[in-house]
């Protein structure tokens, strides 16, 4: 793992992004740490959220579904071929999560990773700010991860108290 703010992970110099580009970067850090001090086991675990249940796995591959389609609308932004719309995010969300249902769990990790490698790709090649892409940036990167590190936090703790009681999974 490269480094926070280091070498090829750090944003273009001048970049219009390159504030939000290093808060997506320390989110993505404290969420990966998070993860890796989990086994795949308690990754599955039902608990995350409840009503509907969701995982570790779950949230992981809601936040890289979103990172994927951010990508997407980066490229048409970039090419001058996005089409502002009305964006559902509740319609978005449930479509997302329903082509990563019952993916395992390295699935939707390294879809996760993969989704957010492109979308920085595409973050990258955009040389001017816009409306339109900082709704995208809201919505998949830093404040998205904000959205769901609390619980993270609390759940992987709750799971890895669970490991040192003896009353894993």
């Amino acid at each position: 793992m490269t480094t926070p703010g280091s070498g090829r992970d750090a944003p273009p110099a001048g970049h219009p992004y390159r504030t939000e580009i290093e808060a997506e970067r320390e989110g993505w850090y404290e969420l990966a740490t998070l993860v890796r001090s989990l086994t795949v086991i308690e990754c599955l675990e039902p608990g995350y959220y409840r009503d509907p249940d969701w995982s570790v796995r779950d949230v992981v591959a809601h936040l890289g579904t979103w990172l994927a389609e951010a990508q997407i609308q980066f490229e048409r932004i970039a090419a001058g071929t996005y089409e502002r719309h009305d964006v559902d995010v509740d319609a978005l969300n449930a479509a997302l999560l329903e082509g990563m249902e019952g993916q395992p769990w390295i699935v939707a990790w390294v879809q996760a990773n993969a989704g957010r490698t492109r979308m920085l790709e595409g973050w990258y090649a955009l040389r001017e700010p816009s409306e339109d892409a900082a709704w995208w940036i809201r919505k998949a990167a830093a404040d998205h991860f904000a959205e769901h590190l609390d619980r993270l936090r609390e759940w992987v703790a709750e799971l890895i108290a669970r490991r040192s009681a003896g009353t894993r999974p």
